[in-house]
This record gives structure tokens, C-alpha cells and sequence, in this order.
């Protein structure tokens, strides 16, 4: 079977433009996550999404219903992150691990109280973009439009908070305000994740396109754009791997992604050797 064969079916069609907009998403907004030491705000949303996803599952909700249920929950959890750290005195990562181990602990009951973990759940867990249906293909790309948008209203926002908090407040800029932006947009995009890399591995789909970014950018968009382009090209070719060699298509993409990071890391002591010590 040739390329030309495998993308004339409609499930890889599907799979390849679905997989595209979250990976934009995702490696943008990571971008922003990156700089805020805030990276692993997406596996503590991940173990939440698990726990609404449990939910869903229990009340019959399958496919494209699991997102409508999943969206409110982890967007509150999002929230609650962000007050947990402001109002708690709790560093950021303080903040995400309680949310987290609330999320996954929920999801365990509820799977256990639900018969177990059936079919439906573990593909939650580790992914499955080849099964995508065209309703979840319409909220991907409805999301990925929104969110864009939004970032790009709030770009100059968001750049502001990334490198300096505190200077971003005395300019008049409503850090508190951008702050709920930035975590809510992540929610969504955790959501949306889940049917590609699957809950276990999104935190990946965030970190790594722009840690990879960062070690070549010499700029702010360059670093943007750096990112969008690894993550798309990552999940491409790796759902394209998955298929001609019969792998897992959400691991594929992470070891691509990883790939791309390495080859970043040498391309950056070749380019810029003075930094790279």
C-alpha cells in the first residue's frame, strides 16, 4: 500500500486534519506554558479529563457527548489551579498536583463503581485518532478557531505575563484576567488532545514541541511558529508511521516529537556553540 492509497480513506483523512488543529493548539499554547513554568499543568488536567471521562462513560455518553461532559469539568479544574495558587499560597506545581490526584483518584472509583475498565476508557487512556468521528473533527476545528482567535486578541497579554508577572501588572495589564485565559484555553486543548495522544501521554503534545522550539528561536514568534510547525509535523508523520508499520498511532507521535526535540538540541550546538555549554 502506497501513501497515495492510505490518505484516500476518509478515517486517515479525518485523523490527519483533526490531528493537525489540536497539535497547533497544543504547541503554541505550550509555548506560553513553557515560559511560565506551567508545563505540567497538562498532565494534572490529563488525570482530571480522566476523571470526567469516567463520568461520561458512566451516563452512557460516548464520542463526541464524552467531550461536551469532559469540557465544563476540566475548565473548572483549570480555574481552580490558577485560585489554588493565588488565594492557597500554593506554588504552581503544588496546585496542579492536588487537582491532579482529586482527578485520577475520581476516575479510579468511578471506573471501579462503572465494571472496570472497558474498552471505551482505555482508549481515552492511550489515544485512538484513527477512530475520530466527523462530529469531533467539527468541534476540533470550531475549538482550534476560537482559540486562536483568542490568543491572538490577548498575544500581546499573554508575551507580557510569560516573561515578567509582576512588570506585566505595573503596565496596567489584568494579569489575573490573561491568567484565566491562558489556563482555560489549556483545558480545551487537553480535551481535545485526549483522542490523540491519549490522557497518559498529553503533557507531551504541550512540552515538547516548544522545549524543541526554544532551543533554536532567537524570537518570540520565531519560537511560535518553531512549535506549531514540530507539532503538526510530528503528529503527520507519525500517525503516517503508525499505519505502514502497525504502531500505536499516539506513541508514534511522541517519539517523533522527541525525535524533533534531539535534532533541535544538536542543531543548536552546531548554530549557536558559544550557548550551547
Amino acid at each position: 500500500m502506497n501513501i497515495f492509497e492510505i490518505l484516500s480513506y476518509g478515517f486517515i483523512q479525518r485523523a490527519l486534519l483533526a490531528g493537525t488543529l489540536i497539535a497547533l493548539l497544543c504547541s503554541v499554547l505550550g509555548v506560553f506554558l513553557v515560559l511560565r513554568r506551567l508545563s505540567l499543568i497538562g498532565d494534572g488536567l490529563a488525570h482530571v479529563t480522566f476523571g470526567s471521562t469516567a463520568i461520561a462513560l458512566a451516563l452512557k455518553f460516548y464520542s463526541a457527548m464524552s467531550l461536551l461532559i469532559s469540557m465544563p469539568i476540566v475548565l473548572l479544574a483549570s480555574l481552580g489551579i490558577l485560585k489554588l495558587t493565588e488565594k492557597g499560597r500554593l506554588s504552581g506545581d503544588a496546585a496542579i498536583g492536588l487537582v491532579s490526584a482529586l482527578g485520577i483518584s475520581a476516575g479510579i472509583i468511578l471506573a471501579s463503581v462503572g465494571g472496570g475498565y472497558n474498552v471505551d476508557l482505555l482508549s481515552y487512556l492511550f489515544g485512538n485518532i484513527l477512530s475520530i468521528k466527523n462530529e469531533e473533527v467539527g468541534i476540533a476545528a470550531l475549538l482550534c478557531v476560537g482559540v486562536m482567535l483568542l490568543m491572538t486578541l490577548y498575544y500581546h497579554e499573554l508575551f507580557a505575563i510569560s516573561f515578567s508577572e509582576e512588570l506585566a501588572k505595573v503596565s496596567g495589564i489584568r494579569t489575573s484576567f490573561i491568567n484565566s485565559i491562558l489556563v482555560l484555553l489549556t483545558a480545551l486543548s487537553v480535551v481535545l488532545a485526549m483522542k490523540l495522544v491519549g490522557i497518559m501521554l498529553i503533557s507531551s503534545l504541550l512540552i515538547v514541541p516548544a522545549a524543541g522550539a526554544l532551543q533554536l528561536a532567537r524570537g518570540f514568534r520565531v519560537c511560535i511558529l518553531l512549535a506549531a510547525l514540530q507539532g503538526c509535523s510530528s503528529v503527520i508523520i507519525g500517525i503516517l508511521i503508525s499505519i505502514l508499520s502497525n504502531l500505536p498511532a499516539s506513541a508514534s507521535i511522541v517519539m517523533v516529537n522527541l525525535l524533533f526535540f534531539a535534532a533541535a538540541c544538536m542543531l543548536r550546538r552546531i548554530m549557536y556553540p558559544k550557548n550551547s555549554n
